[in-house]
């Protein structure tokens, strides 16, 4: 289990590939269809980034759409692991 807290994809967006492609939020989410609301939301890490935003953004030579997955399921197995859960006991297959 990793000792330290993934980033959000969607904060790598926002302060790393924005900036570096010279693009506003309007901007890519007008060049890759998709609703600026709906980018926002995952830029400001309120949302996951979909594999249909991950495959958009591969599309439009913006990174990996494997990467940006691989980056999504570590940020939310990371999340998944903190949180409180109910007692679980494991199987036993016999």
């Amino acid at each position: 289990m990793p000792m330290y807290n993934p980033p959000h994809p969607g904060e790598s967006l926002r302060e790393d590939v924005l900036p570096a492609i010279g693009l506003t939020v309007t901007a890519l989410a007008r060049h890759i269809s998709y609703s600026r609301g709906q980018l926002s939301t995952v830029l400001n890490c309120h949302a996951a980034i979909t594999a249909e935003l991950a495959h958009r953004l591969e599309l439009a030579g913006i990174g990996s759409a494997r990467v940006y997955l691989a980056a999504q399921a570590a940020y939310d197995l990371w999340q998944a692991e903190r949180r409180e859960h109910p007692p679980i006991e494991r199987l036993v297959f016999t």
